[in-house]
């Protein structure tokens, strides 16, 4: 039988930062939680995340007996500017769809376990960043990230990974608290521009950043486009105020050679214009919350940010993307755009689409027409008739 010191020595061997173990009892506060809140969860359950089945490990493997819970970091490296402006940093280095560096360290100590008569499971769906917690790896931020007790200087940066087995371990002793010092002032709370934190550990889903960027349903409400800001997959807002990040985030770290490699790739410009090919070759092995299918959603998010970056250098793409593009969605979000950035180049391009417009992307069109930075351009009040009419 192994050893707690074993399995810590293999994990270390595989690349692993930290190691810690529980119990496989159910997580009944998880449980209550997600039956608690279930409408703001509840998209979860429909797209087929069964959360509530993976808060029993025993509904993931019958003979659980413990849980051992691995600590990757996900922000070793530094990652391009461009990047991280329009991008979370967990998906700059991410490979589980190419699967040639974690998961096969994964698979590695999962056949140390196997080759000595333990079997296991990594199941997607139970909650990984409690499992941590409970099994004294770290402590929660306000924020509902977790946050290591070692690994990124005691940062947030990582990403816990229960592997469920069949063999009882003695477990550590939990650190289930939130580990945010007082003078923090909910920095994180405060620096949500959508308002989806709730309060200490209390978030909504469905107005954070991460989930409208890549499981929003529809065009993106008005009164959050602006707020979403720069993002186009994934959101680090709340955990770059934070000051249990800051000694991390001071750090002087080695380029990430594979983020810079695929800076050209993920230009706004270019996941506007993008076509499946593009997509499935280029984009998707990296992120890929989002399928082919999903094509107006990125380009949605794309036009966006566009948008909100407020250069006027954008408005000739925004603008072939309004006439190329066939999705009302996509075309809505362009002509926002071209609103939002806001110079007479804009106006142009404006006035060009509105005639033969219909639905909602008319509508937008006009909203963006009576915007309040319609002044600042040096539209006189004939102008914005004659281009409405």
């Amino acid at each position: 039988m192994l050893s707690r010191e074993e399995v810590i020595a293999k994990a270390v061997e595989c690349g692993f930062e930290d190691t810690g173990f529980t119990t496989a009892e159910p997580f009944d506060s998880q449980r209550a939680l997600l039956e608690e809140r279930s409408e703001e969860y509840g998209w979860a359950m429909r797209s087929g995340l069964d959360l509530i089945a993976g808060t029993d490990p025993r509904n993931i493997l019958p003979g659980a007996k413990s849980i051992v819970v691995l600590v990757e970091a996900y922000f070793r490296e530094a990652f391009p500017a461009l990047l991280e402006r329009h991008f979370g940093r967990c998906y700059l280095d991410d490979d589980r769809m190419l699967g040639n560096r974690l998961e096969k360290r994964v698979k590695a100590f999962r056949t140390f376990l196997r080759d000595h008569g333990i079997d296991s499971k990594v199941p997607f769906h139970l909650p990984h960043r409690l499992a941590a917690a409970r099994a004294g790896l770290g402590t929660f931020g306000k924020n509902c990230l977790f946050y290591s007790r070692k690994v990124a200087a005691g940062g947030s940066w990582v990403l816990p990974i229960a592997v469920v087995v069949d063999q009882t371990f003695p477990p550590d002793e939990p650190t289930l608290e939130i580990g945010c010092p007082d003078w923090c002032r909910n920095a994180c709370l405060a620096a949500c521009p959508t308002g989806a934190l709730k309060g200490p550990r209390k978030l909504d889903p469905r107005r954070c950043i991460s989930y409208l960027t890549y499981f929003g349903s529809g065009l993106t409400p008005r009164e959050l486009r602006a707020p979403m800001g720069l993002n186009v997959y994934g959101c680090d807002r709340c955990q770059n105020v934070c000051p249990r990040n800051a000694p991390w985030l001071a750090r002087e770290l080695k380029m990430n050679e594979k983020a810079a490699g695929m800076v050209e790739d993920f230009r706004l410009e270019k996941l506007l214009r993008m076509d499946k090919a593009w997509f499935t070759g280029r984009i998707w092995p990296h992120m890929f919350y989002m399928s082919d299918a999903d094509l107006w959603r990125w380009k949605m998010n794309a036009a966006r940010a566009m948008g909100n970056s407020r250069d006027d250098a954008y408005v000739p793409e925004l603008a072939e993307a309004f006439r190329r593009e066939e999705d009302e969605r996509v075309k809505a979000m362009a002509v926002w755009a071209l609103g939002r950035i806001g110079s007479p180049a804009a106006k142009h391009a404006l006035e060009a689409a509105l005639p033969g417009s219909v639905g909602p992307v008319r509508e937008e069109i006009t909203a963006a027409m009576e915007a309040s930075w319609w002044a600042k351009t040096g539209w006189s009040e004939p102008d914005r008739e004659r281009a409405i009419a």
